[in-house]
């Protein structure tokens, strides 16, 4: 893909000229013309002459942005010049001198044929002479305001005519009737007919030519600088970019410009400086500040091994770092990326107005045509027809409709950008409003992914520090998942573990060693119940942690059971409030994991979600993702790359930030946070954004389809009648409008839920579930069973689940460590030896 900065544009109707040029170039597979921000993206293999002179011959100019700066310019940089406001200096300077000359044209025109103002008596007594000033003072305005009639005559004669033409048009007009009466006036003093010579004066439009100008030039102004409030997020996302790094180079520190940083250098950042690159700490520790990229305040404390990421901020320490990401592959450098596609590209809802926009400028100028001969014909004057006429060509406002849906895209993405939402494309943005349904990966979307300690039951002769005394020295001496859980719980308590002797770990069972001359044990209920007796309060307990999902580990010293440690894969903070606020859209949420039933349905209702599919593979969340877009727009949210392919398939693909690069890759949205919660603050941005775009369109095509006719003078009967200054006016309010209605959207707070509306769903998905779980079954031509030995908790059942899903011929395996026992599904037959095999390489033994 190819961008262009497009120079001519006004209005609507030229970047609809510019889109249909460029895509008729033999090659060009796609166009999208940016107005708000003058660009051009272009993809196929056409050249770039080629759609240069495409653009050249519609009427405008184009150049490819860097050309003219060499290959070494940035991204960034070619992102700052397209952003940059140019014409707002242009147009002040322009208003400025109009109005002086405007407010001298009124005071001769109106303020002393009206109200008698003084004029010098040889101005006074001559109306000859003032007709002459005005003509004067008006050409003056025009000349300021040439802009207008060179581009707007220069597109009629490219048969494109634009919002100018419509300008130029109407005050072209004024003025040519203007000078017509003024050679009549010349005429008629000459003769001395002095009631011919009032006429004429009465006729003259010189004012309403400049007036015209005048205001469409106020309007432009005030168009221009709230465009440049539009994009204001993206403007502030590269002012963070660093300028600078401090690299060491042959034991020395050297400051280079960051595009010299290459991969794998060395660099140093001091307190309050910019990280420049992407990279890896190697030595110093610190808390950084990285609310540039995720919107979070609270500094991230960063050690040795810990990834730094561009743009971020140093708070504290000294930090030198190894260079991983440089120039456009830093997180930095591809969120700014993500944000200037989005924001600069097009969604569907704008389709109808684009179209609209194509054809507009013409049929006005047919309407205009067509009231001046209606009004000639029923029999009014010139003056009156024409009045009529230039009323239609200056109240027309093609650009309220270019720019309705742009404006709030841009403010959108960039309101997104601030609160660590990635839309990749303005179609992602639109597509979010109407999700309908969301499916949740459960492992490290609605669960943290790693095991974590759930509760804490101590016998009634026991006290929760001997407990957890004797679990830490236990499980210090293990790697398995579980035991850093308990170490981390001991930890958070103030706890320290004890060294202990002749520590054994007796595979799939438990653990055994000697504390204080004492023999201590933990491990699964079986095999503590082996050792010493287990109390039927306590054998309660273990039965109810089970049907939690939870894995119990009991611990006991000599044969005295000291209590139960209840190790889960824990829900996150926020997930809970994110099910709730979903619901309260009237969104339906589905929970897919690859866990067994009972683990998958507990964690479902303790967050309230509406359905679970369990015992998943990758293609399975495909297939079910498949069938939910089919009743509803659907939302898959996943931080894995198993997660991939549903992404993928789903209407929109939302990727934690936590996730991994697949996973945000294979995404149409990026959460930069860990948080469940920015699913639906981004379904709110959206709603917010797509309810601006539709009130934008509305007021276009309202403001047109009523204000024309009254122009027209459609209501003339009525005594309804709109002068050629007041339809400059309204024309010049229009655009603002639409501007400053999509800057509301910096006023949402997208993670407030007080304002969210319930939308109805009639969606049944339970019968989605069921129909795909049927249709599996269907696919899977048989199943087996396999004895397992060694598996002990939810972990091993899923490092055995991995290890079996990966022989060819399996499409499914469900493992349970409390039968010790493997279901795997078989697309083909698969021997026995391969089993045992794969089994054995994951540290279990089938039996």
């Amino acid at each position: 893909m190819e961008q262009f900065a497009v120079s001519g544009m006004t209005c609507a109707a030229c970047s609809a000229r510019v889109e249909k040029a460029v895509s008729s170039v033999k090659g060009v597979s796609s166009c999208t013309v940016n107005l708000l921000t003058n660009s051009m993206k272009v993809e196929g293999f056409a050249t770039q002459n080629e759609i240069i002179s495409a653009v050249e011959k519609a009427g405008y100019g184009a150049r490819l942005l860097n050309e003219s700066k060499g290959n070494r310019q940035s991204s960034i940089s070619q992102k700052e010049e397209l952003l940059k406001d140019v014409n707002t200096p242009i147009l002040i300077k322009r208003l400025v001198f109009s109005a002086v000359f405007l407010l001298a044209l009124m005071y001769v025109s109106m303020g002393h044929m009206m109200w008698s103002f003084p004029l010098p008596k040889f101005l006074a007594e001559s109306h000859v002479s003032i007709a002459l000033l005005e003509m004067i003072l008006a050409e003056v305005i025009m000349l300021i305001n040439r802009k207008f009639f060179t581009s707007g005559f220069k597109a009629l004669v490219h048969r494109s005519p634009n919002m100018d033409s419509l300008v130029a048009l109407g005050s072209g007009a004024s003025f040519v009737y203007s000078l017509c009466m003024l050679f009549l006036m010349i005429h008629h003093a000459e003769a001395g007919n002095k009631v011919k010579v009032m006429e004429c004066m009465d006729n003259l439009y010189f004012e309403g030519a400049a007036m015209i100008v005048t205001l469409i030039t106020v309007g432009k102004l005030l168009e221009s600088v709230s465009k440049g409030r539009t994009t204001s997020a993206l403007k502030s996302l590269l002012n963070l970019s660093p300028k600078t790094a401090v690299i060491e180079r042959d034991g020395k520190e050297i400051t280079v410009p960051v595009e010299e940083v290459c991969i794998d250098d060395i660099f140093l950042v001091r307190p309050g400086e910019q990280i420049p690159v992407d990279g890896i700490v190697i030595e110093g520790e610190s808390a950084v500040d990285e609310s540039a990229l995720t919107g979070e305040s609270m500094p991230v404390d960063k050690v040795s091994g810990s990834k730094v990421f561009c743009a971020t901020m140093n708070a504290s320490g000294f930090l030198k770092c190894r260079a991983t990401g440089v120039g456009e592959d830093t997180s930095f450098s591809k969120i700014i990326q993500m944000v200037s596609d989005a924001s600069t590209g097009k969604a569907p809802v704008a389709k109808a107005a684009d179209k609209v926009s194509g054809i507009f400028v013409p049929v006005v100028i047919g309407i205009a045509a067509v009231v001046f001969a209606v009004w000639m014909f029923i029999g009014k004057d010139v003056g009156f027809s024409l009045s009529r006429t230039i009323s239609v060509l200056v109240i027309s406002c093609p650009c309220a409709l270019g720019l309705a849906t742009p404006v709030a895209i841009m403010v959108g993405t960039g309101k997104g950008a601030k609160n660590g939402m990635l839309f990749k494309t303005a179609e992602t943005l639109e597509e979010c409003a109407r999700i309908q349904i969301v499916a949740l990966d459960k492992t490290g979307t609605i669960t943290s992914g790693k095991p974590g300690v759930a509760e804490i039951i101590c016998s009634h002769d026991s006290t929760e520090d001997e407990l957890l005394v004797t679990a830490a020295s236990l499980e210090a001496k293990s790697e398995h998942p579980l035991s850093i859980a308990v170490l981390e719980a001991a930890k958070k308590r103030n706890v320290s573990p004890k060294e202990v002797e002749h520590f054994k770990a007796l595979t799939g069972r438990g653990l055994s060693a000697v504390l204080d001359g004492k023999k201590i044990f933990g491990g699964s209920f079986s095999y503590i119940s082996s050792i010493c007796r287990v109390d039927d309060d306590l054998a309660f307990k273990v039965r109810e942690c089970s049907d939690l999902g939870h894995t119990p580990l009991l611990f006991c010293f000599q044969e005295r059971v000291l209590g139960i440690i209840s190790v889960s894969d824990m829900i996150k903070d926020d997930s809970v409030e994110a099910v709730r606020e979903l619901s309260g859209m009237g969104i339906k949420t589905v929970m897919l994991t690859g866990d067994n039933e009972r683990t998958a349905a507990v964690i479902a209702g303790q967050c309230g979600i509406d359905t679970v599919a369990s015992s998943l593979m990758p293609e399975d969340k495909e297939g079910i993702v498949k069938n939910l877009s089919l009743s509803g727009k659907t939302a898959m949210v996943g931080d894995g790359i198993n997660d991939a392919p549903a992404l993928t398939r789903s209407d929109v693909g939302i990727a934690v930030g936590a996730g991994t690069d697949v996973a945000i890759d294979a995404a149409s949205l990026v959460l930069m946070n860990d948080r469940l919660t920015d699913v639906s603050s981004a379904i709110r941005l959206s709603r917010a954004t797509l309810r601006i775009i539709h009130q934008n369109l509305f007021w276009a095509f309202f403001y047109n389809a009523i204000l024309i006719p009254v122009a027209a003078g459609a209501f003339a009967g009525f005594g309804i009648i709109i002068n050629p200054m007041l339809s400059a006016a309204a024309m010049s309010l229009s655009s603002f409008c639409v501007v400053s209605n999509a800057l509301r959207l910096n006023l949402v707070n997208v993670r407030n839920s007080r304002h969210d509306k319930k939308r109805k769903s009639n969606i049944n998905l339970n019968k989605i579930i069921q129909e795909n779980k049927t249709q599996s079954m269907e696919v899977n031509m048989s199943e087996k069973t396999l004895k397992v030995e060694g598996m002990m908790c939810q972990h091993c059942e899923m490092h055995v689940k991995k290890a079996l899903e990966a022989i060819d011929g399996v499409t499914e395996a469900t493992a349970n460590h409390e039968k010790k026992e493997v279901v795997v599904k078989l697309s083909k037959d698969v021997p026995d030896e391969t089993f045992a095999a794969a089994i054995k390489e994951a540290g279990y033994e089938m039996i």
